[in-house]
């Protein structure tokens, strides 16, 4: 008896296509262009903060001095998604960025705190951001395992929203102990390669204009 693979077919198409229109939603999703008085925050953990290196060697300062543009350090290390959420509207009133990128999500999941409860905390960490009038470049956290990948929370939090994500390079760099100072931390290395990955998103984003 002849079988109708047809049907599989055409599932399997449409399948292929939805993918790649959400993967291609992502990385379509563009910024303002970032003016030369426009204040970037750096918003997360540890990873954010700088731990394992000098303050000079941190992400943020990186960033500043490959974009020439002020870039503040709002990273607090141990910090959760839900303290995050808390504190995150008094970094917005203070410093009123044009740009605030959000890494955020590693404490949790060392914790173990569902994906659910991370991805809620973070959606309305976009929202509040978003609704300040303010420009979200998201970075994603890899998962609790080694050679773990990006959550998949984060992409589905960025076609939501529409915003443009850095989604590998953390997961990358937990990868390589030659980026690390410590299990979950980097190095001078590992941060400038950071600040580089997120440097070359913005420019994708058009955030960022090479003159």
């Amino acid at each position: 008896m002849k079988v109708n693979t047809i049907p599989g077919l055409v599932t399997l198409v449409l399948s292929i296509i939805m993918s790649a229109l959400f993967l291609s939603s992502c990385s379509q999703a563009k910024l303002p262009v970032l003016q030369p008085e426009d204040v970037i925050v750096a918003f997360g953990d540890s990873l954010t903060a700088g731990y394992g290196v000098d303050k000079n060697q941190s992400y943020p300062i990186v960033l500043a001095n490959m974009t020439g543009l002020k870039v503040i350090n709002a990273g607090i290390s141990g910090e959760t998604t839900a303290e995050g959420l808390e504190r995150l509207p008094e970094v917005l009133q203070t410093h009123q960025p044009k740009l605030v990128i959000l890494l955020e999500g590693g404490n949790d999941v060392l914790q173990k705190v569902s994906e659910s409860q991370i991805k809620s905390n973070l959606k309305q960490m976009i929202q509040l951001i978003q609704q300040s009038g303010t420009g979200v470049l998201l970075v994603g956290v890899p998962e609790r395992k080694l050679f773990g990948s990006s959550l998949g929370l984060y992409s589905e939090l960025a076609s939501e929203h529409a915003i443009p994500i850095e989604e590998d390079i953390v997961a990358n760099l937990m990868k390589r102990l030659s980026m690390k100072s410590d299990y979950v931390h980097f190095n001078a290395q590992g941060y400038q390669a950071l600040a580089q990955a997120i440097y070359e998103t913005l420019e994708t984003s058009g955030a960022i204009v090479e003159n």
